[in-house]
């Protein structure tokens, strides 16, 4: 929002200086982005070039003697602009005047042995443009001895501010008025708004077909106005804020949007045809507008029409059609409300940007229609003439006042700000709203012009930013709590933790998207109606994926595709069970193909590489989920996994019976010819999120090391069991035989033959016991060793072998 500060004070009576009116506009949340004074220009006059004499030592160069009026004798300047002759008016810069253009201070200097007292300025040195070929040249009318930036009127400081979406009410020059009267930085000058005196009745009628969209709509229409150009002050204000000025009945309108806030439309009445109509758009009915643009219209869109059809895109911009020209005799001055959803819509979808849809997206004040039609007659019967008609006005109901309760101590709740109770009211009342009832609750009535005001919060921000967001006190933040303290929450620790660990181990990390087609997602337990979306970016991403390895073994193909067979690929991210948040998992995955082993791949010297396989996979889901804290000790391997899995090279690992951990193994046959895939391929995926949290230890509890100083002992044992068990509770059976000596339990051989018995199966352990207390004699081991095979014999039915 754009304007002049004599246009401010057209609206506001005060004796504050620009800087204190910069300050009080911050202050009061009407943030000054910029401020153009050209007051650094009033030294400079205009004066005329009486002669324009060769100089004698230059080609180049004139003498000039100039008038600078004032009854002053002429001054000699020597110039070098092509365009000096005599009688040419331009800026005269006598010597003292700073030029900032060049950045230089003027002194009496010689030139080529000519005196020169000042210069003729261009408007590069005055930094009015990039024009350098020659010195400013005026019109012979312009005063000499005058001051140029009060004739060129640079002496009008120009001032932005950035307006945020709660202030509808500044997006007018009398409403940022409105406020700094308010805040005490002087008087507002209230708009005195006389009734036109009609002649005749409205020739031409308006209907609402559309109500919702449009709930009032003031019509007039004036006869026998002659349009032309503007008066000068309303082109240079205009000029100032970035409009160019076209003809009187335009500019008016431009200068009541910004002036009042308040847009209006000017139709040529002798090129509507019948009667005016405010409806919905019919589907495909187009428009030329004003820009020269020509829009398709939708049912959505508000418009006003006559019998030939669409005038102009409600609150948007009018049309080309009855657009007003210097040919305009009557003219229909419309002054309306519009939807301001509705408006926004709308010029999103046909992407026009316009001064007064800015504003009625925002909402204008509803009181405001037909003052705004009264002054809008006024200026154009004042530069154009002609005779206006009654009004019409429909549809508007009246404005009915929003009445927010409003506690005064929630200043202090909300702000920290000690206001007393009567100084809100006041502050209140300054900005037009008004306050009934007493105590410590009073009601108050919402103005018109701010539809921002919903609740009391809005009223605490307007006491605030009044009685001075500067008063409220910095307050230093609460301590943090110590640097030891975690900061991310156990699942993001778990995260990072599983990256660093798949990273360690050779993996690559890939990041795949979120969506898969319907048939992988069917593949791996997905493709649930809930999990598909709607409007899907492509037809293979058509469903949330259940699983992380679909679209791995998709990136794992595109690497062979081009050359590259032994990739190792790991990704930490989202899966989808369901269409709730609970459903969503967090969960690490990993697939490897050919050689790509944790201790490197391809062919090598001492023999080819072995390619991957199920044991590579549980190697993986093992080390993450020991890098993200799982008690991998107590974890429990059982054979099979999923159906995309190979049902004998695969695995799932729990935490008990129920704990369902991670699933590994080597994919099935059918899985990879669904995917299109080739090749070995193992892999895994593990549920972080379903790692239990470990349990809070004393802080005062220090760990207890112990180092025993007697030599660890190893024993190995072979038992015969069954060829259905597994070596897991084995060597579980072990362990538990005293888990004081026995520190870990090993299998190193593995043995079946007729020898054994049919359905039998040898398992060979290696057994670990550290001695702490004492030298271990043979009857303790003897002792230790039976407890062993007497644990194996009775969880795993083993015997040991002879």
């Amino acid at each position: 929002m754009k304007f002049t500060l004599s246009w401010l004070k057209d609206h506001l009576e005060t004796d504050a200086s620009l800087d204190q009116i910069v300050e009080r506009l911050t202050s009061i949340g009407l943030e000054v982005e910029s401020v153009d004074d050209k007051s650094s220009l009033k030294p400079f006059v205009i004066a005329k070039v009486l002669t324009a004499e060769k100089h004698p030592d230059a080609d180049k160069l004139r003498v000039l003697s100039v008038d600078i009026g004032n009854g002053q004798a002429p001054i000699q300047v020597v110039c070098g602009a092509p365009n000096a002759r005599a009688g040419l008016i331009g800026a005269f810069a006598a010597p003292g005047a700073y030029v900032p253009g060049i950045d230089v201070t003027l002194a009496i200097g010689k030139i080529r042995g000519v005196e020169s007292h000042g210069m003729m300025c261009s408007e590069r040195e005055l930094e009015l443009s990039d024009e350098h070929d020659g010195i400013i040249d005026l019109p012979a009318d312009a005063p000499v001895g005058t001051s140029y930036a009060s004739y060129a009127h640079l002496d009008d400081p120009l001032i932005e501010i950035g307006l945020t979406p709660n202030h509808p009410d500044a997006t007018g020059v009398y409403g940022i008025a409105r406020d700094l009267a308010a805040s005490g930085l002087g008087t507002l000058k209230l708009a005195q708004v006389e009734k036109s005196v009609a002649s005749g009745q409205m020739p031409v009628t308006v209907s609402i077909d559309a109500p919702e969209l449009c709930p009032g709509f003031a019509l007039r229409l004036v006869r026998g106005v002659k349009n032309g150009a503007s008066p000068k002050w309303m082109q240079q204000r205009l000029l100032a804020i970035g409009l160019r000025p076209i003809n009187a009945l335009v500019d008016i309108t431009n200068y009541m949007t910004f002036d009042q806030g308040r847009p209006l439309h000017v139709f040529d009445a002798a090129k509507v045809t019948g009667n005016l109509t405010v409806r919905r758009a019919a589907a495909g009915e187009k428009v030329l507008a004003l820009d020269g643009r020509e829009y398709q219209l939708t049912p959505e869109m508000c418009v006003i029409a006559d019998d030939k059809g669409v005038e102009s895109i409600a609150g948007i911009m009018g049309g080309a059609h009855s657009g007003c020209d210097e040919t305009t005799t009557d003219v229909l001055i419309e002054s309306a409300l519009w939807e301001p959803m509705n408006i926004a819509r709308t010029g999103r979808e046909l992407g026009i940007i316009t001064d007064a849809r800015y504003r009625f997206e925002r909402g204008v004040d509803p009181e405001m229609m037909a003052p705004g039609l009264e002054l809008a007659t006024k200026l154009v019967t004042d530069f154009c003439g002609g005779q206006p008609s009654e009004a019409q006005i429909i549809g508007y109901a009246g404005y009915t006042p929003k009445v927010v309760k409003f506690p005064l101590a929630e200043v202090k709740r909300l702000t920290g700000l000690e206001v007393a109770g009567q100084e809100s009211l006041d502050i209140l009342t300054r900005l037009g709203f008004t306050v009934s009832g007493s105590g410590d609750e009073v009601r108050v009535s919402v103005p018109s012009w701010r539809p921002d005001i919903d609740g009391k919060a809005d009223l605490v921000e307007e006491v605030m930013r009044m009685h001075g967001v500067d008063a409220i006190e910095p307050q230093p933040l609460p301590a943090l709590a110590g640097v030891g303290t975690k900061v991310l929450t156990t699942l993001q620790i778990r995260t990072r933790s599983a990256r660093r660990a798949l990273a360690v181990r050779g993996l690559m990390e890939a990041i795949n998207w979120s969506f898969i087609s319907a048939k992988h997602a069917q593949a791996f337990a997905g493709g649930q109606p809930a999990l598909r979306l709607a409007n899907p970016i492509a037809a293979d991403m058509s469903d949330m994926r259940p699983s992380l390895l679909p679209g791995l073994l998709s990136a794992v193909q595109r690497n062979v595709d081009r050359g590259f067979g032994d990739v190792a690929l790991f990704e930490v991210s989202g899966t989808y069970e369901g269409d709730t948040p609970e459903a969503q998992r967090r969960v690490a995955a990993g697939v490897r193909r050919g050689t790509a082993k944790a201790d490197g791949s391809g062919r090598h010297w001492s023999g080819n590489g072995s390619v991957v396989g199920v044991f590579d996979a549980k190697a993986d889901a093992l080390a993450a989920l020991e890098a993200c804290g799982a008690p991998v000790d107590k974890l429990q391997i059982e054979a099979g996994g999923p159906e995309w899995y190979h049902p004998g090279r695969s695995g799932s690992i729990k935490l008990g019976p129920k704990v369902l951990l991670g699933t590994f193994g080597e994919f099935h046959p059918k899985t990879l010819e669904l995917l299109d895939v080739s090749g070995p391929l193992c892999g895994f995926e593990i549920f972080i999120d379903a790692i239990p949290e470990p349990k809070a230890k004393p802080t005062r509890t220090k760990p207890k090391l112990e180092l025993s100083s007697l030599q660890t002992v190893k024993r190995d044992f072979a038992f015969v069991v069954d060829r259905s068990v597994e070596a897991g509770p084995l060597v579980r059976a072990a362990l538990s035989a005293d888990k004081k000596l026995v520190t870990s339990v090993s299998v190193f051989d593995l043995f079946e033959g007729a020898s054994l018995g049919e359905g039998k199966k040898s398992v060979a352990i290696e057994v670990s016991i550290q001695p702490v207390e004492k030298t271990l004699t043979d009857e303790d081991f003897e002792a230790l060793a039976t407890r062993i095979i007497d644990n194996v014999k009775k969880q795993t039915g083993g015997v040991l072998r002879a």
